[in-house]
């Protein structure tokens, strides 16, 4: 890897394994997506995307071609990434990250990652079978269990044992700042998740507030990496082998973009793996 501008966060999940998140420094972009942004789909100038994906491959010491992106949409679909995706050309590549949330290979040399401004990045690595897999975990994937299916996926494709997974679970919003509705909540106790260990409720002041008996409002909090690291251990991954970042996007806006604090119109961490 190069000494450049662009700061990565590395983790150290195995030896020959790169896994890093991109912080916001040493690319190309303006604004809200200032600097390194490599998300087409977040508002971005083009050239600025073009150039930023040029940085950061040759950061990694691949080609921009094996720098894999989908289209996520907070669902749970994940795609496989095979020696034969790097050769199809590029509207057809596009065609298949499209409403992918999860990647997976076992290709040697291909970057798989996905953007995150406040959702949990989860990357998985299986050393017994020399595979990876990235996956996009917000509130709604979280809820969905995305974890568990693309563990599961990677058993049937790799013959993954989640025994002996590592995991590293990146930057994303803290407990403190994500801030739900009751809905969210709902959502969560629906689909059987523990809310005494992954909600609190606060009381918060509601400034706009002209009925007195309104001024203050109970909000509840959810603990989504929290959450992440309980899907994990759930489907096996032994507590040990899960690195948690501990980076709360929200609050270390300057150096990792933050929706909640930027707007959706900002740019995006890329959170990836390469064998």
């Amino acid at each position: 890897m190069s000494n450049s501008a662009l700061r990565l966060t590395y983790y150290n999940i195995a030896d020959g394994v790169c896994a890093f998140s991109t912080t916001r420094h040493g690319g190309t972009s303006e604004g809200n997506h200032a600097s390194l942004n490599i998300n087409p789909y977040c508002g971005d100038k083009p050239e600025h995307v073009a150039a930023n994906r040029t940085l950061l491959a040759a950061e990694l010491g691949i080609s921009t071609d094996r720098l894999i992106l989908p289209h996520q949409t907070h669902g749970t679909e994940t795609r496989i990434i095979g020696e034969e995706f790097c050769a199809l050309p590029e509207r057809i590549r596009q065609m298949l990250l499209e409403g992918v949330d999860a990647l997976l290979t076992n290709v040697e040399g291909v970057c798989i990652g996905v953007s995150t401004a406040d959702c949990i990045p989860v990357l998985l690595y299986d050393e017994e079978h020399r595979a990876t897999a990235a996956i996009h975990a917000g509130w709604r994937g979280t809820q969905a269990r995305i974890v568990s299916k693309a563990i599961a996926d990677m058993s049937v494709a790799y013959k993954t044992d989640a025994k002996k997974l590592k995991a590293v679970i990146g930057p994303g919003i803290s407990q403190k700042n994500f801030e739900v509705g009751d809905e969210v909540y709902a959502a969560f106790e629906a689909a059987g998740f523990d809310m005494t260990t992954l909600a609190k409720q606060e009381i918060k002041r509601n400034a706009d507030a002209t009925d007195p008996s309104k001024l203050f409002e109970k909000k509840w909090h959810i603990d989504l990496t929290l959450a992440n690291r309980q899907l994990l251990e759930f489907a096996g991954v032994a507590p040990e082998n899960i690195n948690e970042s501990n980076i709360c996007t929200y609050d270390n806006v300057d150096n990792y973009f933050s929706a909640r604090r930027l707007g959706t119109e900002s740019g995006r961490i890329y959170t990836g793996i390469i064998l």
